[in-house]
């Protein structure tokens, strides 16, 4: 049997894994890169992702199954399309927090679009498809906890432009035994600080929009 017959064939280039996740080329190189599909390179530089990589994320049990996963991902980008909506992802694992921060943040003068997730590793997907302005992150969640979340966040260039904060239950001691969060990334304590979380985000669209009249 020919060994490149699709039988045998255990990898895929990016444009390939893209069709087969249904999203684009430059949200399976965010996945690629952030460690989310098993990737290498040849030695002629082409990046090549393990099916079986892909398969696990097609079918994470956290994650919607195989049938819905395309109108899920669609839901997000459209969700954060609007013109000017600053998009705010609020990574927690308590389902009562998480109304808490929908009900709280979306009564925001700014109005924001607000995409809540379970745990660091459906942040990172999510990330994937629609790049939030700012995100809100816990710390001690299950699977994929926040610590190598935020690690893997700002090893990629692309989510350099997210402005990042973390609302933890963990004191001091706790982050700092667990490695700390990276550098330059304030820390709140809960129960959840809501007009702090205000005030940081009103701080980082000024920012941005100082930024943009300089730019002008």
């Amino acid at each position: 049997m020919d060994n490149n017959s699709p039988a045998k064939k255990i990898f895929c280039t990016t444009r390939e894994a893209a069709k087969i996740l249904g999203v684009s080329l430059r949200t399976a190189q965010l996945w690629t890169e952030s460690g989310l599909l098993e990737a290498w390179k040849t030695k002629g530089g082409h990046r090549r992702i393990s099916r079986k990589s892909i398969g696990l994320l097609l079918f994470n049990p956290e994650l919607p199954a195989e049938a819905n996963l395309t109108r899920w991902i669609a839901d997000s980008v459209i969700n954060a399309a609007a013109p000017n909506v600053l998009n705010i992802m609020v990574v927690e694992d308590d389902p009562a927090l998480r109304q808490l921060y929908e009900y709280n943040l979306r009564g925001w003068p700014m109005l924001p679009n607000v995409i809540t997730v379970s745990d660091g590793y459906e942040a990172l997907i999510r990330m994937g498809l629609v790049k939030p302005d700012i995100l809100i992150a816990d710390l001690h969640m299950p699977g994929m906890d926040g610590f190598k979340m935020l690690n893997t966040i700002c090893s990629v260039p692309e989510f350099s432009d997210t402005a990042i904060i973390v609302v933890s239950g963990l004191d001091q001691a706790e982050i700092a035994n667990r490695g700390g969060v990276p550098e330059g990334i304030p820390v709140l304590p809960k129960p959840i600080p809501f007009d702090q979380l205000q005030s940081f985000t009103e701080s980082v669209i000024a920012k941005r929009h100082a930024r943009q009249k300089k730019a002008n």
